[in-house]
């Protein structure tokens, strides 16, 4: 039997999961990668060979099916259809780990307390994330689980760059930057010098653009500075989460809209960013096919933009100059017009666009003697997989699902 880890990535109403053959000192190997999406209404299955061919489409008359079920669904089909595999743990993608934890943990009762308590600071993941972790822990509790933090790579910015201008003793309560995304940015950084060696040593910008957006800036791989804070809330405009904003427009929405913060907080987490400004929809494919004949759809995309331009320039700032700028996520890696937007807004820094290049994807999307711009897919779940074995070292063979 091939011992196993399967990697999970919770949301909401969905459950990303990918399974990794672990060799003796090679990178884990994947198997299988697969999406539950439409829980709790319409679930559907989808998984992927390591070659990328379908092996299972599912679409099952289930409106109760919940993260659970799905869990216990995609144990089964593992069963059914792994011949060979042996489960030996599972990673989890958990997005706040605190102060307290700066690396991948090995879950037990008194880690997941503490990871619970952390759900304030990041309510539209935190709770999804923890979910399939209890649910594991009660169905099988002597399988191994390890937590993956979006929060661990930011960890070792300079203390200046962690600091909001508050009192000593709110700072000392754990009001202070985090940054989100570290999976995605530690993964970048882990595979610079194939684009270029020199970006490894480098002063690099990243932009982790998606429904959920960011940009780290790197020195030598290590993250210097990001544009998201104390909550995930912050920085960039995002799909439905207002980015960066004036506290005293939370006030203002508590004491003269009459707001309960509950409301208040679905407000900027839920109805803001591009649905917001729009009144149409966050998802950047569709406010690309509207904006040439609908104002407001235009609306938003600019000020995605704008404001990627304008936080860009404080990195560059933070780093002290630049070498190359990094896209990825889903809008990064896929929408050639927000590249270009983004790239002529910059042209101040240097760069200069390669439409051709970039209509193409890359990977290299500017020319000339300037700073590069380059496409590069982000792959959060190799770190997790990677994380958990460093965790449990060589994985040893656990009963299987």
């Amino acid at each position: 039997m091939i011992p196993v880890l399967l990697v999970l990535n919770a949301g909401s109403s969905s459950l990303k999961f990918q399974v990794f053959e672990f060799g003796a000192a090679e990178d884990p190997r994947r198997v299988f990668r697969g999406l539950f999406e439409g829980l709790g209404n319409a679930p559907r299955l989808l998984i992927r060979d390591s070659a990328g061919t379908i092996v299972a489409e599912e679409t099952l008359e289930a409106p109760a099916f919940g993260h659970e079920a799905a869990l216990l669904h995609v144990a089964a089909w593992l069963r059914a259809h792994g011949q060979g595999l042996e489960l030996a743990a599972v990673g989890h993608r958990v997005v706040h780990g605190g102060r307290a934890y700066d690396r991948p943990v090995r879950v037990d009762a008194q880690v997941l307390e503490a990871l619970e308590r952390l759900v304030p600071l990041a309510p539209l993941h935190q709770p999804h994330n923890l979910a399939p972790v209890r649910i594991l822990r009660r169905r099988f509790p002597d399988l191994p689980q390890v937590a993956c933090f979006d929060t661990a790579f930011h960890r070792a910015q300079p203390e200046i760059a962690q600091l909001f201008a508050v009192p000593h003793a709110m700072t000392e309560r754990g009001v202070r930057r985090y940054g989100f995304h570290g999976l995605s940015y530690a993964h970048i950084a882990s595979v610079l010098a194939e684009y270029d060696p020199a970006l490894a040593s480098g002063r690099v910008v990243v932009a982790h653009l998606g429904n959920g957006a960011s940009l780290c800036a790197l020195e030598r791989g290590r993250s210097i500075a990001t544009t998201m804070g104390f909550s995930a809330l912050d920085g960039l405009p995002m799909g439905t989460r207002c980015g960066s904003l004036d506290a005293g427009v939370v006030f203002y929405m508590l004491r003269d809209m009459g707001l309960g913060p509950e409301e208040a907080e679905r407000m900027l987490y839920t109805q803001s960013g591009l649905l917001g400004v729009s009144g149409l929809s966050n998802d950047m494919r569709r406010l690309r096919s509207l904006a040439a004949t609908d104002p407001d759809a235009r609306r938003a995309i600019d000020l995605f933009v704008y404001r990627i331009g304008r936080e860009f320039g404080s990195l560059v700032a933070a780093l002290g100059g630049l070498d190359a700028l990094i896209f990825t996520g889903g809008i990064g890696e896929n929408d050639v017009a927000t590249r270009a937007e983004v790239l002529r807004g910059a042209a101040w820094a240097g760069f200069e666009l390669d439409e051709a290049a970039n209509a193409c994807g890359g990977p290299r999307v500017t020319r000339g003697r300037g700073p590069a711009a380059w496409v590069v897919p982000a792959d959060e779940e190799v770190m997790i997989a990677r994380g958990t074995r460093e965790v449990l070292g060589q994985v040893q063979r656990q009963p299987a699902l």
